[in-house]
């Protein structure tokens, strides 16, 4: 009985940890707009690695949202991103450059790393690798897919309050 306690358990904690899901060869993406992601839209703040981050999403204007987003740790800035959701062929794709704190770019000049839509719910959108939770009108949570150094990979939450 014990054992399938502690079964049950790790099953249930792994299913709880688990809130991204990754693209898979034969996926499609659903329709969608940007009206199922509007609002998102404000200026929110939250704690990551070990210092504070900040994201600032646009209205829906031109079949984009802009963002940006910024992480400052120990008062310096560690870096930022620059992206938007984009409509695209009925459906979206979030699409990101990354910048270090000296605005140096980190992905060659014409490449962007991108995330297709997979999963749309009420109050969540399934990116590849990255989803996007409303928890509330003032919170929200982001999970994203970080590789390590060691090819291992790991799921990070990025909670946010609404500013």
């Amino acid at each position: 009985m014990k054992l399938v306690f502690i079964l049950l358990l790790a099953a249930t904690s792994i299913l709880q940890a688990q809130n991204t899901i990754s693209f898979e060869e034969g996926m499609t993406s659903p329709e969608a707009t940007l009206t199922n992601i509007a609002w998102l839209t404000g200026h929110w703040k939250g704690e990551a690695f070990g210092g504070v981050t900040e994201e600032i999403w646009s209205p829906p204007a031109g079949g984009t949202m802009m963002f940006s987003f910024r992480l400052i740790a120990d008062g310096v800035i560690n870096f930022y991103e620059f992206g938007h959701i984009l409509e695209k062929e009925g459906t979206l794709i979030l699409q990101l450059k990354h910048f270090g704190g000296n605005l140096m770019g980190w992905e060659e000049k014409d490449k962007t790393v991108d995330f297709r839509l997979i999963k749309v719910e009420n109050n969540k959108l399934y990116f590849d690798d990255f989803s996007i939770e409303r928890i509330s009108d003032q919170e929200i949570n982001m999970y994203v897919v970080i590789s390590e150094a060691d090819d291992s990979e790991n799921e990070v939450q990025f909670n946010y309050h609404r500013q």
